[in-house]
C-alpha cells in the first residue's frame, strides 16, 4: 500500500516537472547549454535547465535518489568512480547510462599580455605539491619551499608562483592531479619506486599503504597561497588572469578556445594546447568528457530520450558538429556510432 501511494505521489510530482534537470561539470556546462538551447528551440520540449556544480558535486546530487526532486542527468569531466556508483545504488539509483561525448585538454594558461610559458609536468608538481623532495638531496620530503618559478626551474621566469585552480569537487581538479601532478611526481625516481612497490607487494594491506603513501605525496596540493581555489566558474578565472598577468590558471581547453583574444595556453612538455594536438594525442594533458543519465527517469520526464539523440547526433557531436565550434574535441565516427548504439538501447553501467 505504501509503495503504491509513493508511486502515485511520484507520478503526480512528475507531472509538475516538464523539463530536464541537468547538473555537474563546469567544463561540460557550455557544451550542454548549447545543446539544451538548440533542443528547446527545435523540438516541442522545454529547454532543459543546466547548472554548473562541478563533477563531484553533480554526481552527489544525481545519486541522491529517483524522482523529480533529483537531477535527471549529471555532466562530468571525468569518469564516475566506483564509490560514487555504490553511493547511487544505496539511494536506489541503479540504472545509470554513461555517455561519452568527446575530449578536452586541461590548459595551464595566463594573460595574453604576459610571457607564454613552456612548463613540464615535473615543474608543475614541484611548484604546487604540498611537500616536495628536499633540494639538498636524499629521499626525504619537506614543506614546499618554492616561492618563484625560477626556483623550481632556472629556465622559468623570476615570477611568484600563483596558480588559480578549481576546488576538489571539480573534475578538472581530479584530472589535473592525476594527469599533471602524478605524472610529474613519477619523474622523481624514488617516489616512482613507491608506486612500483605497491604493485609488486603481495600483501594487500601493505600494497594499499604504499599506494596511499604515493598518492599522498603526488596528489596533495599546497595550501600556503601559491595555489588559489577560484571556484567552479572558469569565466571568473579568465577575468582574474586578465587582472593579474603574473598568475596562471587551470581550466578546460574550450575556455581557452572561447577566450583566445584574452588568454594563452602554456606549452606542457613542449606541446602547445591546440585542437589538433589534443585530437591526435600529442598534448599530454587531455581527458574524456561524459554525462550520466538516470534510466528510471526516461519516460518519467519528457524529452530525455530525444535530448540524448540530439547530443549524440553527428550534427552535434560529430567531427563537423556544432560542438567543435565551442572547443570540444570530437570522437571518431566509429566511437560516436558506438556511443549512439549504447544510448539508443539505454545500456547501463
Amino acid at each position: 500500500m505504501l509503495a503504491a501511494t509513493s508511486a502515485i505521489g511520484m507520478q503526480a510530482h512528475a507531472q509538475s516537472r516538464d523539463y530536464i534537470n541537468i547538473v555537474g561539470s563546469s567544463t561540460v556546462y557550455p557544451f550542454s547549454t548549447v545543446v539544451a538551447e538548440r533542443f528547446g528551440k527545435s523540438t516541442q520540449f522545454k529547454t532543459p535547465k543546466v547548472e554548473a556544480t562541478g563533477s563531484g558535486g553533480g554526481i552527489k546530487l544525481f545519486c541522491q535518489g529517483i524522482g523529480v526532486q533529483f537531477p535527471d542527468i549529471t555532466n562530468a569531466s571525468r569518469a564516475i568512480k566506483s564509490s560514487e556508483v555504490d553511493m547511487c545504488k544505496e539511494n536506489g539509483v541503479k540504472g545509470i547510462v554513461e555517455v561519452l561525448i568527446g575530449y578536452d585538454g586541461i590548459v595551464i594558461g595566463n594573460s595574453a599580455n604576459a610571457k607564454q610559458l613552456d612548463l613540464s609536468r615535473k615543474d608543475l608538481f614541484l611548484a604546487l605539491a604540498k611537500e616536495v623532495p628536499d633540494p639538498k638531496g636524499g629521499e626525504t620530503l619537506i614543506e614546499n619551499p618554492y616561492k618563484m618559478w625560477s626556483e623550481v626551474n632556472p629556465s622559468l621566469p623570476k615570477r611568484k608562483i600563483e596558480v588559480l585552480g578549481p576546488p576538489p569537487t571539480s573534475g578538472t581538479r581530479d584530472a589535473f592531479v592525476e594527469l599533471v601532478m602524478e605524472e610529474g611526481c613519477k619523474e622523481i625516481d624514488w617516489i616512482a619506486n613507491i608506486e612500483k612497490q605497491s604493485k609488486a607487494e603481495s600483501d594487500a594491506t601493505k600494497s594499499k599503504q604504499l599506494k596511499n603513501k604515493f598518492k599522498g605525496i603526488c596528489h596533495t596540493v599546497r595550501e600556503d597561497g601559491a595555489f588559489v581555489e577560484a571556484g567552479e566558474n572558469d569565466n571568473l578565472i579568465v577575468q582574474k588572469l586578465n587582472a593579474n598577468p603574473n598568475a596562471l590558471g587551470i581550466f578546460g581547453f574550450s575556455f581557452l578556445d572561447q577566450n583566445i583574444d584574452q588568454i594563452q595556453g602554456s606549452a606542457i612538455d613542449g606541446q602547445a594546447p591546440t585542437f589538433e594536438s589534443i585530437a591526435d594525442g600529442a598534448y599530454p594533458v587531455s581527458r574524456p568528457l561524459y554525462f550520466y543519465v538516470k534510466k528510471a527517469h526516461v519516460g518519467m520526464i519528457p524529452g530525455i530520450r530525444e535530448y540524448l539523440a540530439e547530443f549524440t547526433s553527428k550534427k552535434t557531436a560529430g567531427e563537423e558538429g556544432y560542438l567543435t565550434d565551442k572547443g570540444m574535441i570530437p570522437l571518431s565516427e566509429d566511437k560516436l556510432d558506438a556511443v549512439r548504439e549504447k544510448v539508443e538501447s539505454l545500456t547501463t553501467l
